[in-house]
C-alpha cells in the first residue's frame, strides 16, 4: 500500500510562501484537549511544548480549554480573573447556571491562559446530554464507560462555553476551535450542529481503532483497506467511541494528523483523508558551549552507574566503563511499543556478544508506567547497601585524612598500621552486613530511592534509545533522544521514523536507526534490530561521541519554530473555509524541488547503503578517525536548514485587553550477522489486546 505524499513531508523551507500576514486582531483561538494541564500521554507534551510559539503568535487572543483536575491545578495553574469583560461575563454566566468554570495561567513556558471545566459539577446533566446526543447524532453511550461519559460532559461544556463566549462579545470575533483527539470531539460536532460561528480543526494523534487493532494479533498495515470498521469497533466494545471520533472528523473544517503513516490509517479507518499533516515538535534549547550536552551525558551516566552498582550489588562481575545503557520507554503496550521484539533482540544480542568474546556489557531499562505493588525488596536492599557503603567510606576517609594531616603537621611520615583503628574496621563491617531499606512508590524521579534522576536526566545518561514500535503515530521518545544528542532506533511505522527518513539522506550516520517493520516479517525485523544493537556495541567511545554530536545537530528539524508553521497554515485554512468572505488561502502543491535532505556526513567513507551502516562505527584506524572534523560538519549541516521564521515581538494590542467597547478584539538496511535460532516465539505482531490507556 503506497503512502501518498502529503504537504508535511515536503521541505520545511518550502513553507516560506505561508508567511503572508493575516490580521489576527479580531480572531480568537481556543485550543481544546483533555490533556490541558492534565498529563496523561503524548498529547500533553504536544500542547505544553507548542504553547510558547502559539502565545508568541496570538498573544492575549489564545486560550486553552481543558478539564478541571484539582490535584493538577494546585501545582500547574495560577487562578486569576479573566483579562477581558467578554471572558469574565461568559464564566459568570455559566457559573450562575450550575457550572464550575475556572480561569488562570498555565505555569509553563509562554504562560498561556487556560479555561478549566469541572465536569463533576455538571454530572447531573449527563443523562439529559446523552439523550440529546442520541437524538441529534444517533450516538449512544453505555453507562459503564466512564471515559466516554467524561467525554460527553467535557464536550457539551465546551460547546456551551464557546456559544456563550460568542454571545457575550459585543463585537463578534472570528473564533477558531482546535480540538485534539476523540475525547474533545463531542464539543466539535456540537458546535456544527448548533451552527456556532466557529472555524474548527480536529487533530488525531492516533486513531482509536488503529490502537486496538495493533494491540491484537492483526497484520494491520497490510489489511487497512479490508477492515470492516464497524464490526471491528463493535467487537472491541468501542463502537460508541469510534462514532464520536468519526463524527468529529467528518464535521470539522480542517482535519489533520501528526504523521503520514497516520494519515493513511485515518483515510481507511475514519473514511476521510487529512487536509494536512502537522508533525509534532519540541522546544529546542541550544547550549552556548559546543559540547555541553556531552558533559551532561557523562554526569547523568555516572548517576546511572551508581544505580547499577547497587542493583547488582554482590554480583557486579562486569566493567562499568565498558557497559552500555539501552532503554525503551512509553505506554505499557507490550506489542504496540515493541517491547516484545526488543526482548527477543536482546536475547540474540547476548548470544552474539558471548560467542564473539566482546568486552561490552549491555544493561537494558524498560521505562513503562504500570500498576505495581512496591519495589522489589532485593533491589531496594542493594541500593540501600550501596548508599550506606558510600557514606561509611566517606566517614572513614575524613578520619583518615585528619590523622594523616596531624602526622604530617609534626613532621612524621604516617604509620599506615595506625591510620585505621578498630572502631573504623567495625564501622565498615557493619556497613557490609547492613540490610535496612526504605520503600518509596516512585521510580524515575529525583526523589526515588532507586534511581534518583528525572526522566530527562536518565535519557541523557543512556547510550541508545530503542523504540521498535509496531504502532507509533508520531514518537516523542526518539524525538526527545534526538534533541538531547542520544542515538535512537525507531521504525518505518512511526511518524518520527518516516519524517527523519524523508529529511536525512543517511539517518544511521546521524544516529537515527530506522527499523523496517512494514515490509519484513517479525523475525526478519528482529534480526535487523539485533544487527543495529550489535553494530552499536562495536563502536569505540570516540565513535559514540562523534555520533552523539551528529544526532544533536538534527534537533533543528524538530523545533516548533519550524514545525509550528504547519499549525499556522491549518488555522488559516480553517478560517478561509468557515469565513470565506473574510479570509482566503491558496493551496500549495508540493514539488520535489522544495525538499531538502541532510547529506551524509563528510567524514563517513562512501559505501553501499544497502550493505552496511554509514555510521562512525567502521573506522578501523586513527587515520580514519582524523577525517572527522566536528566544526566543519556542523557548518555544512547548518547550511542545509534555513533559520526559522521569526515571529517578531507580540503586538501591543495582543498584550493588554481593550476597552469593553471593542472587547471582541482582545479576545536502510544493514548487514546481518549470523544469528542463532529464535530463543522465543515471535510468530505474530502482537499477543493480546491491551486496554487503551490515554
Amino acid at each position: 500500500m503506497p503512502l501518498a505524499r502529503s504537504l508535511s513531508v515536503t521541505s520545511l523551507t518550502g513553507l516560506e510562501d505561508w508567511e503572508d500576514e493575516v490580521d489576527l486582531e479580531n480572531v480568537v483561538l481556543f485550543e481544546v484537549a483533555w490533556e490541558v494541564a492534565n498529563k496523561v500521554g503524548g498529547i500533553y507534551t504536544v500542547i505544553q511544548t507548542k504553547a510558547k510559539i502559539t502565545s508568541d503568535e496570538w498573544g492575549e487572543n489564545y486560550f486553552l480549554i481543558g478539564p478541571y483536575m484539582e490535584q493538577n491545578v494546585r501545582t500547574q495553574v495560577e487562578l486569576i480573573d479573566p483579562p477581558n469583560p467578554a471572558m469574565r461575563r461568559t464564566i459568570e454566566s455559566m457559573n450562575s447556571k450550575g457550572c464550575k468554570v475556572y480561569f488562570g495561567r498555565w505555569l509553563i513556558e509562554g504562560g498561556p491562559y487556560v479555561v478549566l471545566l469541572d465536569i463533576t459539577a455538571t454530572a447531573w446533566s449527563l443523562d439529559r446530554w446523552k439523550t440529546e446526543l442520541w437524538d441529534s447524532c444517533t450516538i449512544g453511550v453505555p453507562w459503564y464507560d466512564r471515559e466516554a461519559n467524561d467525554a460527553v460532559l467535557f464536550g457539551f461544556l465546551t460547546a456551551w462555553f464557546l456559544g456563550e463566549f460568542t454571545a457575550q462579545c459585543e463585537e463578534k470575533p472570528f473564533i477558531i476551535g482546535h480540538f485534539h483527539e476523540w475525547l474533545s470531539g463531542v464539543g466539535l460536532f456540537l458546535c456544527r450542529i448548533r451552527k456556532l460561528p466557529v472555524a474548527t480543526i480536529f487533530t488525531t494523534h492516533a486513531t482509536l481503532l488503529g490502537r486496538y487493532l495493533c494491540a491484537g494479533s492483526v497484520d494491520f498495515y497490510n489489511n487497512l483497506q479490508t477492515f470492516n470498521v464497524d464490526k471491528e469497533a463493535g467487537d472491541r466494545q468501542i463502537y460508541h467511541r469510534y462514532c464520536m471520533e468519526r463524527a468529529a472528523i467528518h464535521c470539522t473544517h480542517v482535519f489533520t494528523t501528526v504523521s503520514q503513516i497516520t494519515a493513511v490509517e485515518a483515510e481507511h479507518l475514519l473514511k476521510r483523508k487529512p487536509d494536512l499533516v502537522t508533525p509534532n515538535g519540541l522546544n529546542v534549547k541550544k547550549f552556548s558551549a559546543m559540547h555541553e550536552f556531552q558533559n551532561l551525558h557523562a554526569q547523568s551516566k555516572a548517576r546511572i552507574q551508581e544505580f547499577v552498582r547497587g542493583h547488582f550489588y554482590g554480583h557486579l562481575d562486569f566493567n562499568l566503563d565498558k557497559t552500555l545503557f539501552f532503554f525503551i520507554a512509553g505506554r505499557y503496550e507490550f506489542s504496540n511499543k515493541g517491547a516484545d521484539i526488543f526482548l527477543e533482540a536482546l536475547a540474540r544480542l547476548n548470544y552474539l556478544l558471548r560467542v564473539n568474546g566482546s568486552e561490552s556489557t549491555v544493561v537494558a531499562f524498560f521505562i513503562m508506567p504500570a500498576r505495581t505493588n512496591n519495589f522489589n525488596v532485593e533491589t531496594l536492599k542493594g541500593q540501600a547497601v550501596r548508599k550506606q557503603l558510600w557514606d561509611t567510606a566517606n566517614a572513614v576517609k575524613e578520619k583518615f585524612g585528619k590523622k594523616l594531616y596531624e602526622s604530617l603537621l609534626v613532621g612524621n611520615l604516617p604509620d599506615m598500621n595506625k591510620m585505621l583503628d578498630k572502631e573504623d574496621f567495625t564501622m565498615m563491617k557493619r556497613a557490609i552486613f547492613a540490610t535496612q531499606v526504605i520503600f518509596h512508590p516512585e521510580f524515575l524521579s529525583s526523589t526515588s530511592p532507586l534511581l534518583p534522576v528525572d526522566y530527562e536526566e536518565f535519557v541523557r545518561g543512556c547510550h541508545l534509545g530503542v523504540f521498535p514500535s509496531y504502532y507509533e503515530p508520531w514518537g516523542y521518545t526518539p524525538a526527545e533522544c534526538t534533541v538531547m544528542g542520544i542515538p535512537s532506533i525507531s521504525t518505518n511505522l512511526s511518524g518520527f521514523g518516516c519524517f527523519m527518513e524523508e529529511h536525512i539522506a543517511d539517518p544511521s550516520a546521524y544516529g537515527i536507526y530506522i527499523l523496517d517493520r512494514r515490509f519484513r516479517s517479525l523475525d526478519d525485523s528482529c534480526t535487523q534490530l539485533t544487527s543495529f544493537l550489535y553494530s552499536f556495541c562495536q563502536q569505540s567511545r570516540r565513535q559514540r561521541i562523534i555520533q552523539r554530536n551528529r544526532t544533536e545537530r538534527l534537533s533543528d528539524l524538530l523545533d516548533w519554530k519550524y514545525l509550528g508553521r504547519y499549525y499556522m497554515y491549518a488555522r488559516r485554512m480553517a478560517l478561509a473555509k468557515a469565513f470565506p468572505d473574510n479570509f482566503t488561502y491558496e493551496p500549495h502543491e508540493p514539488t520535489a524541488a522544495q525538499g531538502f535532505r541532510y547529506p551524509r556526513p563528510a567524514s563517513v567513507p562512501p559505501s553501499p547503503s544497502i550493505s552496511r551502516h554509514s555510521s562512525p562505527h567502521h573506522s578501523e584506524t586513527e587515520e580514519d578517525d582524523e577525517r572527522y572534523d566536528e566544526d566543519e560538519e556542523a557548518e555544512k549541516d547548518r547550511q542545509n536548514i534555513k533559520p526559522p521564521a521569526t515571529m517578531g515581538p507580540v503586538p501591543d494590542w495582543r498584550k493588554q485587553p481593550k476597552k469593553p467597547s471593542s472587547e471582541a478584539s482582545t479576545s536502510s538496511n544493514a548487514s546481518t550477522p549470523t544469528l542463532p535460532s529464535s530463543p522465543s516465539d515471535l510468530s505474530s505482531p502482537g499477543s493480546s489486546i491491551i486496554e487503551e490507556r490515554n
